[in-house]
C-alpha cells in the first residue's frame, strides 16, 4: 500500500540575536525542495534562505510549529542536516550567497 512521504521540517530554539531580535533556524532533513515548499506555504520570504536553512524570527516560531515543523534542539537540527548531506560549511554558504548576487 502506498503512503505519502513523511515531511520532516525541523526548527530549533531561538538563540541567535540579530538586529534586536532572536532568530531560529528552519531546515529539512530530506531535501531543500521540501524546505522551500514548506517555507512558501507559511509565507517565509526566500530572502531568509541561507544556503541550507531559513532564518526565522522568534515571533513566527509558534506558527511554524503549528504548520508542522518539529521542535528540536540546535545540536539535533545540525546533526540531522549533516546526516541528510545538506549541511553547508560557512565558506560554502558565503560562496553560494556571492553566486546568487551575480
Amino acid at each position: 500500500m502506498w503512503q505519502p512521504a513523511i515531511v520532516t521540517i525541523l526548527i530549533d530554539e531561538p538563540r541567535w540575536w540579530f538586529r534586536g531580535r532572536r532568530w531560529c533556524h528552519l531546515v529539512s532533513d530530506t531535501s531543500l525542495d521540501e524546505l522551500h515548499r514548506f517555507a512558501e506555504s507559511v509565507e517565509i520570504p526566500r530572502r531568509g534562505f541561507q544556503g541550507d536553512h531559513y532564518d526565522v524570527p522568534e515571533e513566527y516560531r509558534d506558527a511554524m510549529v503549528a504548520a508542522g515543523a518539529v521542535q528540536v534542539e540546535s545540536r539535533e537540527l545540525v546533526r540531522r542536516l549533516r546526516a541528510a548531506g545538506l549541511r553547508l560549511t560557512p565558506a560554502e554558504r558565503r560562496a553560494r550567497a556571492r553566486a546568487g548576487r551575480s
